[in-house]
């Protein structure tokens, strides 16, 4: 029942700021600096976005019930939001990247970044209306968010892939904040907001 948003998950740009990391001769300080001061920031919100895709992917059996598939996708697409919103906020702290044309892309990815906080909290609101006494209708619901996802997942993210080009993104890439984080779910899925050592991120709506 929610392996097709668990598929659009994992196969869209949901961790964007994950990078590869690539060579570099090491030339400005500056941007070293930079990167730095963001991917320290952004380390947490990556984990946060790991976990709750995780436990997203743990709730994909046939026999999983609907409302244990809602309680997960409701906190894991809350989690994300917040996530992506913290994500905004440490871009914007750093101020402009120094490189030519910083100043737009910064302000490019943080409108960026804020956008999928809200497409997020969008989500989490339809998971919630669906019906989980219909598994059916439950279903269906789903895939009409899991393409919804997709569309989030494969658009718009031009600005965050020009704020990791060139010098920028080589800096970043090497810093460990910015480097793809493993999970780290426990086994009663759609309590990761334990693994969140963030104080600006506690999902309230749990029952």
């Amino acid at each position: 029942m929610n392996k097709k948003l668990a598929a659009a998950l994992s196969g869209g740009a949901v961790l964007v700021l994950t990078l590869s990391g690539c060579s570099s001769d090491d030339k400005s300080n500056k941007v070293n600096d930079w990167a730095k001061t963001v991917c320290d920031q952004v380390k947490p919100q990556l984990q946060k976005i790991a976990n709750a895709n995780a436990a997203i992917q743990q709730q994909t059996a046939d026999n999983s019930k609907p409302a244990d598939v809602q309680r997960t996708d409701s906190a894991a697409f809350q989690q994300i939001s917040q996530a992506y919103k913290a994500l905004g906020a440490a871009v914007d702290s750093a101020g402009a990247p120094p490189v030519d044309g910083g100043e737009t892309t910064q302000k490019e990815a943080v409108k960026e970044l804020n956008a999928s906080s809200a497409a997020y909290a969008n989500l989490q609101k339809k998971v919630d209306a669906l019906d989980t006494k219909d598994q059916a209708k439950f279903a269906d619901g789903l895939k009409g968010i899991a393409d919804e996802l997709n569309k989030i997942s494969t658009s718009g993210d031009e600005a965050l892939k020009k704020l990791q080009s060139g010098e920028v993104g080589v800096a970043m890439a090497k810093q460990k904040g910015c480097q793809k984080p493993t999970a780290s779910v426990p086994p009663n899925a759609g309590s990761q907001e334990s693994e969140s050592p963030s104080p600006s991120t506690s999902p309230g709506k749990k029952s």
